[in-house]
């Protein structure tokens, strides 16, 4: 019970200092994607740019901006392939461009930063570097054993424990 508190008061405080500092017009330059050309770093160039208004919709939460069709390999055949593809992820907006930066330029650094999970297995993390703001990411997979929470490769936020 206490568990589940602290994680809700975990999440508020992250949605209400996104609010706070995520809204800045803060734009990464060329040139400073073009130095973090190494290992242990990447940029991220979006491919979609969305309205700050648009983010303050709840509307807009709820949906899939970049894949709302689902693909060919998704379940061919199934006559509710559709509805089954908005159910599998259906805060995909949320995820990427609310708690996200995924329609920002960013610099990521860490350990594999182009990857979620350590390919060797054990312990990846990464700080997404927009502007002033730094966005924290932790993961660890050994066996079966999956876990993550913060902020990806794409930008987009997420958290996943798996057995």
């Amino acid at each position: 019970m206490k568990f589940t508190r602290s994680i809700a008061a975990w999440a508020l405080c992250i949605i209400s200092c996104w609010g706070f500092i995520g809204c800045a017009k803060v734009k990464v330059t060329e040139a400073r994607c073009a130095g973090s050309s190494s290992e242990r770093s990447v940029c991220h160039h979006p491919s979609v740019h969305i309205a700050p208004g648009m983010k303050w919709k709840p509307t807009f939460w709820w949906g899939n901006l970049d894949d709302p069709i689902p693909p060919e390999w998704y379940r061919p055949g199934d006559p509710r392939r559709e509805k089954k593809w908005y159910y599998r992820n259906p805060l995909h907006n949320f995820d990427f461009y609310v708690m996200g930066i995924a329609d920002r330029e960013f610099v990521r650094v860490g350990r594999f930063p182009k990857d979620v999970f350590n390919p060797f297995c054990g312990w990846n993390w990464g700080l997404c570097k927009q502007g002033r703001m730094r966005l924290p990411f932790i993961s660890f997979h050994s066996g079966g054993f999956k876990f993550y929470c913060g902020w990806r490769e794409r930008g987009n936020f997420g958290f996943k424990l798996s057995l």
